[in-house]
């Protein structure tokens, strides 16, 4: 992750405020009225007021310097959030059948990715194992409002789908994690931060949820909808921002600390009314917004001048979609027709934020170079546009999907 840089003036220039001030209001407005989503013109934005168009924001600045700060908070947030969404609840209530389906689609797309990027070459092991993984991630910020806007998240393929990209998406961001200690540390002891933090993880968790069970009555008020004091958000940023410490602690990446507070909090608490809701209220209103105009801003653009970053740039993006539409086809035992796992599969490649946080964490490991993690953002703005639109072209007519039926095996 990028340092946060104190600098001698506390606060952006004026620039700055006005900057990110109107475009965190208004690009998600220009977003929904051109049918485009918001992280695509986010991340223009960045590039446009960036250093490789009009260098509006220079590198070194406060201004830069402030919005590197904002956007470490976004990216904390973001990867909290990608903890949060996973429902727990939901693997549990379908039973080992989806979940074993999901788990053999997911080895699957990544025996096809290692393949695929051993016929592409890679500079290194490293890096292509870092790629398997990037490729392998799902996104829930795409899988989730396409069913929904569907009427499909009930359905036979509703349900797959979404198992599927819950799976992808924790094991991927966990494993990327986890490569990267041990690309930090090697074969050593150091390695063993990582069980550690997972053993921190299970004591609270065990903790949490007995404290939970014995005082219900306590824990009620941090769901409530009306709270004056929003103990739920100060609850969740604390238990964010003592595992962002912890993992900091353990010289581990700050982002796993945060997606597994996320997770943490997921799982011992099933049911927390609107606190998501308002927790991506101010995490998407504001500072995760202002990670995408940085990521902009410190896009590679002059890197795809050459043709051999560019070409990299767009075997990641061919090889990302192939490695989802072939394992879907496995779908079909899973009395899926083609055109349906075909769908599940279009909807799987799309990504959206955590592939670039992701992608900015292999650039700082070293195992990625600036090009390939232009090829990820490329990726993002290609799949967030496509994936929804091909799927809804693809998926059959609610009335020919089973719109009642619910995986039980």
């Amino acid at each position: 992750m990028i340092p946060i840089i104190a600098s001698e003036g506390a606060l952006a220039g004026p620039l700055g405020f006005v900057l990110i001030g109107a475009a965190a209001f208004s690009l998600p407005v220009i977003a929904r009225r051109i049918g485009v989503p918001a992280v695509v013109l986010e991340i223009v934005f960045g590039v446009l007021i960036g250093p490789s168009v009009f260098s509006i924001i220079e590198a070194g600045t406060i201004d830069a310097e402030f919005i590197t700060f904002l956007a470490e908070l976004g990216l904390l947030l973001l990867m909290f959030l990608a903890g949060f969404e996973v429902d727990f609840e939901r693997l549990e209530r379908q039973g080992p059948g989806p979940v074993l389906t999901g788990l053999g689609i997911f080895g699957a797309i990544l025996i096809s990715a290692w393949v695929g990027f051993g016929i592409l070459g890679t500079d290194s092991t490293n890096q292509r194992i870092f790629l398997t993984l990037l490729v392998s991630a799902a996104s829930l910020g795409i899988v989730v409002p396409a069913l929904r806007s569907t009427n499909r998240s009930n359905t036979s393929l509703g349900q797959l789908t979404l198992v599927t990209a819950v799976l992808a998406e924790f094991l991927s961001a966990a494993g990327i994690v986890v490569f990267g200690v041990w690309v930090q540390s090697g074969l050593s002891f150091e390695l063993l931060k990582v069980p550690a933090m997972f053993a921190i993880m299970f004591v609270l968790l065990v903790a949490l949820r007995r404290a939970a069970w014995w005082y219900p009555e306590r824990f009620e008020r941090l769901f409530a909808s009306h709270d004056p004091d929003e103990l739920g958000i100060r609850a969740s940023l604390s238990l964010m921002f003592i595992f962002v410490g912890l993992a900091l602690w353990l010289d581990i990446e700050a982002i796993l600390g945060a997606f597994m507070a996320g997770a943490l909090f997921a799982f011992v608490f099933r049911n927390t009314g609107n606190l998501e809701e308002r927790l991506s209220g101010f995490a998407y209103g504001f500072f995760i917004p202002v990670f995408f105009i940085n990521v902009g801003i410190n896009f590679p653009l002059a890197e795809l001048g050459d043709f051999s970053v560019l070409g990299k740039a767009l075997a990641l993006i061919a090889i990302a979609l192939v490695v989802k539409l072939g394992p879907a086809l496995l779908f079909a035992f899973r009395r899926l027709s083609v055109r349906e796992s075909l769908a599940s599969g279009v909807l799987l490649a799309g990504q959206l934020s955590v592939i670039i946080a992701l992608a900015e964490l292999g650039v700082d490991l070293g195992v990625i170079d600036d090009g390939l993690e232009a090829g990820a953002i490329l990726l993002v703005g290609v799949t967030a546009i496509l994936s929804p639109v091909v799927f809804k072209a693809l998926a059959p007519p609610l009335a020919a999907a089973e719109e009642s039926e619910s995986i039980s095996t």
